[in-house]
């Protein structure tokens, strides 16, 4: 076991002899911590949390009672191999939040970015990628697979299926079922979730101008226009907003789905989120 000499070990705490524990971390009572794992400095557990497999939690992290942290797939063609789970910096998991390990049939690896704060009772499944500064709300659950772009929150009790991909700065509402890709900058809500405009005000908290979010809201209703085909239109969009490097993020992302599904907005709303009074 390499255990920092400023770490702080509660004698009822269990850690494997195979364990990294990083100098100033403080390791609560019955916590356990299995031989694979590594704690960055500075790393809380505190209370009643485990760490299995091969997981890395990053410098900084705070993880509440109750979470699992590491444990194996939920899938039925994992077959055992050792696969990884890796926790960036400053994260926050609280109470009763599980992120299992990636599996040997896919990417192996179940990723999570810096500064996320994760609430509780919420779930990240296996190989799922999620970016930095990601909130997840009470009770929010991430299905196999799935990838989360940066700045991204996600509202309580919402689901998001396997494979979905949400792009940054997007916001999800609370209680959606979330089928279909998100697009950057996107709000999407309902069951199943539609998408109702974009989040004003996450591009405001992010020093977007008002001027490009004019031309991002004329690409949106350009791109999602139901009178022509969406390949037309976003052939139509990525030639006319060459000069807007957001727009340009939100076409690559729709050309890169493949036969992906979306969510798009609903055939009887203006696509315009009600946010954006006074912009």
């Amino acid at each position: 076991m390499t255990v920092a000499a400023d770490a702080h070990i509660h004698p009822l705490a269990v850690i494997d002899p195979g364990a990294t524990v990083g100098s100033g971390c403080r390791i609560g009572p019955f916590c356990t911590v299995g031989p694979e794992v590594v704690l960055g400095a500075n790393v809380e557990l505190v209370s009643h949390v485990s760490v299995m497999g091969a997981t890395t939690v990053g410098e900084g992290c705070r993880v509440f009672p109750g979470t699992v942290l590491g444990a194996e797939p939920q899938n039925l063609k994992h077959r055992g191999g050792r696969t990884t789970l890796s926790i960036g910096r400053n994260c926050v998991l609280r109470e009763g939040v599980t992120v299992h390990r990636g599996t040997d049939v896919s990417r192996g690896a179940t990723t999570i970015g810096n500064n996320c704060y994760i609430m509780a009772y919420s779930h990240v499944a296996h190989d799922c990628a999620v970016g930095n500064n990601v909130t997840m709300a009470n009770g929010a659950t991430l299905g196999g697979h799935c990838e989360i772009g940066d700045n991204v929150t996600i509202g309580g009790l919402t689901a998001v299926h396997q494979f979905v991909r949400v792009g940054e700065r997007a916001f999800l509402g609370g209680c959606s079922a979330v089928v279909g890709d998100v697009i950057p900058f996107g709000i999407a809500a309902g069951n199943r979730a539609k998408l109702r405009g974009f989040n004003i005000i996450g591009m405001r908290r992010a020093g977007m101008a008002k001027s490009e979010i004019h031309r991002m809201r004329e690409a949106y209703r350009a791109i999602f226009d139901p009178a022509r085909p969406m390949a037309q239109s976003l052939e139509a969009v990525a030639g006319e907003y060459l000069d807007s490097p957001n727009v340009r993020m939100i076409v690559e992302f729709l050309r890169s789905r493949g036969k992906r599904q979306f969510t798009v907005p609903p055939l009887v709303d203006s696509g315009d989120d009600e946010q954006d009074e006074g912009i």
